[in-house]
């Protein structure tokens, strides 16, 4: 049968969606040999996608069969080449077989068994029990920055209103911002690093700003076409704790390994103990021992 009249029958077959076989497609049709190994209409067939057009499952066809021709004369050559290493491959496709099996049966106790609920209070005992091992290795702060054109009127006031105390008049400062459609970059709720609350500043990048960490109270900056107010409420420096607020999702991780880990240790426990009760599992002390 000629190979390319099989191919495109065969892709025929699948793209329009028959369920009965052509007269030639009856039996398992050879389409390619590699040694003493064969590949069928039929292996190809059950690996063209539903539904593709005749000329697209051609190709795939046509694909497939060289891909297959060349795989099997790769496995070949790989026989040949390491006989002698035969037994090593079939113990390391062993352990691997069994640590999927593994696995599997591990995933399955956990999923039937874990709580994935963190109480904020599991979450702010493991920081504390383990504060030594979150250590910033960069500057952070909680703040604002303001930017404004040069010339306003109300500068004196907006720098006043934003170092207040007071509710009231922070309320009028956000009010005279949004009138006059200041940009306000407000990290007051987040911990951000200080490179980064500086990249909103007209900072030279050969400076050292750590001057202005020393202080919670407004500070300015100017360049040629704005003036910028800015606040620094809260600094957490390199060396020093990590915020907590940092920190939820990657403690949430640890504790969820944490439970898994005793879920499995657990089962593990449960199961050995089971078969050495029931002579299942023994283990012997010296190799005279008999069952």
């Amino acid at each position: 049968m000629d190979l390319r009249k099989v191919m495109a029958a065969a892709a025929l077959v699948l793209a329009v969606g028959c369920q009965e076989l052509p007269n030639y497609f009856v039996g398992d049709e050879t389409l390619a040999r590699v040694g003493r190994t064969e590949l069928t209409v039929r292996d190809v067939l059950s690996a063209v996608p539903a539904g593709m057009n005749e000329a697209d499952s051609t190709a795939f066809v046509d694909l497939y069969v060289d891909r297959w021709v060349r795989k099997q004369l790769k496995l070949g050559e790989a026989e040949r080449l390491f006989t002698a290493s035969a037994e090593d491959i079939d113990r390391m496709v062993e352990e691997y077989r069994q640590g999927l099996l593994i696995r599997k049966l591990d995933r399955f106790w956990v999923d039937r068994s874990i709580d994935t609920t963190f109480t904020d209070d599991e979450i702010a005992a493991y920081y504390r029990e383990h504060l030594d091992d979150f250590r910033l290795d960069r500057t952070l702060v909680k703040g604002r920055v303001l930017r404004f054109d040069e010339g306003f009127r109300q500068a004196k006031r907006l720098f006043e209103w934003m170092g207040s105390p007071s509710a009231e008049r922070q309320k009028d400062f956000a009010d005279l911002c949004a009138k006059h459609n200041f940009l306000l970059t407000d990290f007051g709720g987040a911990w951000v690093d200080f490179q980064e609350f500086l990249s909103y500043l007209p900072a030279l990048r050969s400076q050292n700003y750590d001057s202005v960490l020393s202080s919670n109270a407004v500070q300015a900056m100017r360049d040629s076409h704005s003036y910028y107010y800015f606040q620094i409420d809260a600094v957490r420096r390199e060396g020093e704790p990590i915020p907590l607020e940092r920190l939820r999702s990657t403690i949430r991780r640890i504790l969820f390994n944490q439970r898994q880990g005793e879920i499995i240790r657990s089962h593990e426990e449960e199961l050995y103990n089971r078969a050495v009760e029931n002579g299942e599992a023994k283990i012997f002390e010296n190799t005279n021992d008999k069952v």
